[in-house]
């Protein structure tokens, strides 16, 4: 079980409703506690509404200041605008570039098909395997 805080997720949620119709993306970085401390916006350079892409330069300066506060990579997340939070097809092949540098990290997926009711998923993607698993907003 995961835990993330009220005022990440509404961090989360703004964003991707900030930029509908594309999907939106970044990272969380978690303490020395294992808990989530910050999240980090990031650019999806595919400007696509049903692709992302971190910017490379973007993505290693993120991880670099994480790094260097003595954090770790707790999650990558992004947006799906028209469909539920689920692990894609491509979320799958491309989650293995991630996964090779950050074996335990989270992919959350936050749910724009209802923008009313935005929905936050957390999941495990290893070897083409897709875990959910159950998230907590506190």
């Amino acid at each position: 079980m995961a835990e993330l805080d009220g005022v990440f997720y509404k961090e989360i949620v703004e964003q991707g409703l900030r930029e509908f119709p594309n999907e939106a993306c970044g990272v969380i970085a978690a303490g020395p506690d294992g808990l989530p401390v910050h999240v980090f916006t990031a650019t999806n350079i595919d400007m696509s509404s049903v692709t992302f892409r971190i910017d490379a330069e973007e993505q290693l300066r993120i991880e670099r200041e994480i790094e260097e506060r003595g954090w770790e990579t707790w999650g990558y997340y992004h947006s799906h605008t028209h469909s539920e939070g689920y692990p894609s097809q491509t979320d799958r092949d491309r989650s293995r570039y991630v996964v090779a540098f950050y074996p335990d990290v989270r992919f959350l997926i936050l749910s724009l098909e209802d923008r009313d009711a935005p929905v936050l998923r957390s999941f495990f993607l290893r070897d083409g395997e897709v875990t959910e698993e159950e998230l907590t907003i506190t």
